[in-house]
């Protein structure tokens, strides 16, 4: 399998492979969070995969990356991401606001990026407990694929700083309302020293997205002798710049949502909308120029410009005029490709009721 190089041949992987792929797997997950015991439990397994497919589909995008593992990585790209959508309702809809309880939580997701870790009980410090092994058995599928993946030692430590990175975030921003930001900027404090000028909420956001674990776990597959150095560069590839710039997206077209509900959003901290605008810019630009360092980085470019059209196809944009006038402007930043990617978001959006 080729790695596409231009648009067509990306969307046309895309529709061919990626999402028949993603879709046979999450019918798999699907069938399997239908038998939860607990009801509560039961509940957020089939909301997080029906509300949040869309994530698996765009993740799944990597596995183009792995070669002949492709199916085995697009395995675990869904179980991976769905981990994390799952665990995202349970902290978003939770009676819970203790960061223990949090922590235990996500400690699945270190774990399955940890060959022969143990599974534990992630659902310690809270009521709902008996979930018939679903997320022992997420946990589990991701562990059975990395171990296949031949380079896959040479990529874990940077996935573990990664998704360390994303555990942490989860933590912080689920607590008791008035706790939130105060730990998120305590928390920036203690690595800014690493990190390119950015404000708190930022690098919260550049934490929050697993595309950076997905990119590096699919060359790990296809590569027989990855070193960590290659690891490393792909890592600094995608964070901060390409992951801020993926769930800044994410929240720009939540903000009417999450202004509603009383919801912590990024996008809220900037001056103005202006100051917002130029950092989306100046996010886009700084990931250009990192991916253009990486092996492949046609793919990874076109991967960008695809972050800003997909959000900006979704029907949130589309019903709110301010929105939408703002969008065109990120548009025009990404070009061509970013136009071409938001006309078949648009498209395809339509078709499935996405």
């Amino acid at each position: 399998m080729k790695i596409p190089k231009t648009s067509w041949t990306l969307m046309y992987n895309v529709y061919k492979q990626v999402i028949p792929a993603v879709h046979e797997f999450l019918d798999e997950w699907r069938k399997r969070a239908e038998t939860i015991p607990n009801s509560e439990l039961r509940t957020q397994a089939i909301m997080s995969i029906e509300s949040k497919a869309f994530h698996c589909e765009g993740g799944a995008i990597y596995a183009l990356l792995a070669g002949s593992h492709f199916r085995s990585a697009a395995r675990f790209i869904v179980a991976y991401q769905t981990i994390s959508d799952y665990l995202d309702n349970l902290c978003d809809r939770s009676t819970s606001l203790d960061p223990e309880d949090f922590s235990t939580l996500h400690q699945s997701m270190l774990d399955a990026l940890t060959p022969g870790a143990s599974c534990k009980n992630y659902y310690e410090h809270r009521n709902d407990q008996d979930d018939g092994g679903y997320l022992a058995a997420l946990v589990q599928t991701c562990q059975a694929c990395v171990k296949s993946f031949p380079s896959y030692s040479a990529v874990q430590e940077e996935n573990l700083l990664l998704a360390g990175l994303y555990c942490d975030l989860q933590v912080h921003k689920h607590v008791k309302k008035e706790e939130r930001v105060p730990r998120l900027t305590s928390w920036f404090d203690s690595h800014k020293k690493a990190l390119p000028p950015m404000a708190w909420y930022e690098f919260s956001a550049s934490a929050g997205s697993t595309l950076g674990i997905f990119c590096l776990t699919a060359y790990s597959a296809s590569h027989s002798a990855l070193k960590p150095e290659e690891a490393a560069l792909i890592k600094n590839g995608y964070f901060p710049w390409v992951q801020g710039l993926h769930i800044l997206m994410d929240y720009f077209i939540d903000q009417e949502e999450d202004r509603e509900g009383g919801d912590l959003n990024f996008c809220f901290y900037y001056k103005n909308e202006e100051e917002m605008l130029k950092r989306m810019e100046h996010f886009f630009k700084q990931a250009e120029r990192s991916l253009r360092k990486l092996p492949d980085n046609r793919f990874h470019r076109l991967i960008n410009n695809g972050l800003i059209a997909i959000y900006l196809a979704d029907d949130k944009v589309k019903n709110d005029r301010e929105l939408k006038n703002k969008g065109k402007r990120l548009i025009r930043s990404g070009g061509a490709p970013t136009l071409f990617f938001y006309l078949n978001g648009w498209i395809y959006r339509r078709r499935s009721g996405t």
